[in-house]
Parts: C-alpha cells; structure tokens; sequence
C-alpha cells in the first residue's frame, strides 16, 4: 500500500498547533516513515494565526510544503475557511466544531465535525488537550500514522514534562474513540 499524505494543521497561535505537527512527524518517524515537518506562524505568536504542514510517506519526501493537501485539522474557522479551499477532492477533515458553526459548512461532506475543545475542556479536563484530541481522530480518520506510534511519540515529545503524558494519551485517545 502506498502512503503519502500532506497534512495542515491550523488555528491560533496557543493551541498547540505546532507541537500536534511535531506530535504527528514523530510519529511517522517510529512507524519506519518519512516525514517532514514545516511549522508556520505569525509575528504576534499566540492568539495569531499558527499552522504546520506534515507530510508523511513511505517514499522519499521532495519538498516540506503541502501542494495536494489530504489532510486537514482546523481548530478555528479561519483555519478551515483558510485551507478548506487547498485540500483534494477526497481530503479528510477535522474541524473543531465547539467553536466553528457546523451550518455554514454543512454543503461539504468531507468535513468530520468534533467538539474537539468540548472534549478537551469537560471529558479530559484541561482545554490545553484540544490539539491531541484533534490528533486522535485525525490518525483513525487516516490510519497513519498508528495509535500505538502516536503514543510513543508522546512519550519522547513529553520525555521532559512526564507529568504531561498520562493526560495527552488520554486526549488522544478520546479523539481516536469519538463515535
């Protein structure tokens, strides 16, 4: 089977867009992978405009920037009104839809709704969690790269802050799990 994916993630800057972009590459690096990983922000930093491309194949990888984009996790609307445009005909997207209304976007059937900050605030506990959450369902959605080698990665991008892993593994799987 050949895998190859370009992957945006998208939303303000704060919401761990880009460390769910690095979460993601690594993950692809412990499933035997290649991956790059292109993180993308504003001058202003949080509450700006953040997003990180990923790509992910079994080939070698010619360029870090997404022309075909197959994936897409879009935390805010202008995040999905931003990118929606650039993804191919068969993409699959996340959008956050505890922040984004569902009725303006309802004509595209590509788009998986999920109260991903919902999730994050009242079933994990800490909003801080959205952007795993997102990442868990992106990866079922997808199937690459793999639950298990998303929680691996978890454990080195956390190897620091160990406090951080149980709780990360918990939203990304409640992402994983949702419906």
């Amino acid at each position: 089977m050949k895998i190859y994916h370009e992957i945006i993630i998208a939303g303000f800057g704060g919401q761990g867009v880009l460390l769910a972009g690095t979460l993601l590459a690594q993950s692809a690096l412990e499933q035997g992978l290649n991956t790059t990983w292109f993180p993308s922000y504003g001058a202003e930093m949080r509450g700006g405009t953040a997003n990180s491309t990923v790509i992910i194949s079994d080939d070698e990888i010619g360029s870090p920037i997404a022309f075909n984009p197959s994936g897409l996790i879009a935390l805010n609307a202008l995040s999905l009104d931003k990118f929606l445009p650039k993804m191919i005909k068969d993409a699959v997207i996340i959008a956050n839809s505890s922040i984004i209304n569902t009725e303006e976007y309802k004509i595209n059937k590509n788009i998986i709704f999920i109260p991903i900050s919902e999730i994050a605030d009242k079933e994990i506990g800490n909003i801080k969690t959205a952007n795993m959450v997102a990442i868990g369902a992106l990866i079922k959605a997808l199937k690459v790269p793999s639950l298990d080698n998303v929680l691996k990665a978890l454990n080195t991008a956390f190897a620091k802050k160990q406090e951080l892993i149980d709780i990360n593994i918990k939203a990304v799987n409640a992402g994983y799990n949702y419906k």
